[in-house]
Order: C-alpha cells, then structure tokens, then sequence
C-alpha cells in the first residue's frame, strides 16, 4: 500500500466528526463530490470499510472508529514533531558582534529586554574590531557598532547617539578639564586617532601608564577605574550605535529582536 497523505486523514476525520458529507465538505472548504471520491479511495487503499452510508445518514464502521483514534494520534505525533522542529530552530542562538566596550550598557538593555519576549532566542555575542566582516562572513547574525563603519551596504536600524571622550591618565593636565578640543588631542605624543585593535582593559591599562591617549564613546566611563578618566571631547562628531545585519538575513529570532529594538528607547547610561 502507498503511504497515506495527511491530507486524507483530515478529511477523514472531518466526515468522521460531522457524520454529514456535506457539512465535511464545507468545513474543508471543498467540494462534496470530491470529498466522497478521496474517502472511497481511501477505503480501497486500506482495503476495509470506514462508514456505512445510507440516504439518510452516515455511520462510522468498528473498523472506521477504530481508524478516527489512530488518525487523530497519528495527526498529533505529526503537530509534535513541527513544533519540536521549529522550537529547535527557535533554540539557536541570536549572535551580536559588538567591538569591545562599545555600547555595553545599551547592548545589555537590549538583551534584558529581548529576554522577556515568548519567542526569545538565546542570545550570545562575539567580540571583534571588524563587525560589518563578521555578520558578512555568517560568524554573526547581527552588529551592534557605529553608523560610519561601514554598513552602508548593510541593512540598519539607529539605537543610540553616543558622545565622544577622551581617555586621559587621572593625573594629566588635561584630566581636570570639562571638555577637550581635538587640537590639543593631536598635540600630545600619546595621542592615536585610531582605537587599538586590542582588549579595552589593555587600553585602559596603556592610558593609565601614560602610553596612550584615544578618542572613544561615553559608554565606557564605567569600566575606567581610577587610574583613567574620560572628558568630553568638543569638537568631536557625535556617532550613532546602530544595529546592522545582512539583507535577506535568516535567523527565528532575528525579526523578534528588531521589532524589539524598534519598538524600545535605548540610552547610553555612563557613571
């Protein structure tokens, strides 16, 4: 015998419940010839008698009821398995690629937040200097960095302004000040216009000895110490966090985490 098609349990369960060919084929939004065509079809395939039909009404046969128990298990077994399908592909984890200190405070809002959701994914994040490579080569699902870094190609959503501050040893001249000017960054030996490709812990640790002063966002403030201050820089542009991911991107959780992210009001929070 060929393998039954679910299709044909449906609609035989339909007739088994209504006991009215008519009123089957209603609720199956089809014809009733043709509904009658695929239970006799199915009788010759299973080689018994499902129903016993009269004029006046329809009967389930002990061979027809013993079929509507087995059909309903078999339709539930078959429901179970999708949904175990889809939790599993749900179970994958959402992976945020986010360059070292950038926007921890609101990174860790956005998940708290996602958390709460039903159709949540877990969530994990890879830390690297090159975001926009890392979703482009599939190491990510999405980015949380800077809108000039390169996303011109990518699709995006704003989170966040963040302002510019400049790392300075506790004990420097310039540590006092309210703000800085970016000409009197360029004028000091330690001073890099490029962030280091390198732990913000090892930053911080260079701008504590005295070996490096850089241009960073205001999130960091928090993980600074004692050692390292942070003074606004001036004339420095103020960048917006965004959020970036590759167009036609497929990921269960990834629609839920961007509706979140639309949907919320993020604020970079600095001690």
């Amino acid at each position: 015998m060929e393998p039954l098609e679910t299709r044909e349990l449906v609609h035989f369960l339909a007739v088994a419940e209504e006991l009215h060919f008519g009123r089957a084929a209603e609720r199956l939004g089809i014809a009733q010839p043709a509904l009658s065509r695929t239970i006799a079809r199915l009788e010759r395939r299973i080689g018994v008698k499902l129903f016993e039909r009269t004029t006046r009404q329809v009967t389930l046969t002990p061979a027809g009821a013993v079929f509507v128990e087995r059909s309903r298990e078999v339709l539930a077994a078959l429901d179970r398995a999708v949904a175990g399908a889809r939790e599993a592909e749900r179970r994958q984890p959402l992976v945020v690629a986010v360059r070292p200190g950038s926007g921890p405070g609101v990174l860790a809002e956005l998940f708290r937040s996602y958390g709460t959701r039903p159709d949540s994914s877990p969530t994990e994040v890879v830390f690297t200097y090159d975001e926009a490579k890392t979703v482009k080569d599939g190491e990510a699902d999405i980015a949380l960095m800077c809108r000039n870094a390169g996303i011109n190609d990518m699709d995006s959503l704003d989170i966040s302004p963040e302002h510019a501050v400049a790392l300075l040893p506790v004990a420097h001249p310039l540590a006092g000040r309210n703000r800085v000017f970016t000409s009197e960054l360029t004028a000091l030996d330690a001073y890099v216009s490029e962030l280091p490709t390198e732990s913000l812990d090892a930053i911080v640790d260079r701008v504590a000895m005295g070996r490096l002063v850089v241009v960073v966002g205001e999130s960091v403030r928090d993980r600074l110490g004692h050692a390292v201050v942070a003074v606004p820089v001036a004339d420095f542009p103020v960048t917006m966090l965004a959020l970036a991911w590759q167009p036609g991107r497929v990921h269960p959780g990834l629609e839920g985490f961007l509706t979140m992210a639309r949907n919320g009001s993020w604020t970079i929070r600095v001690a």
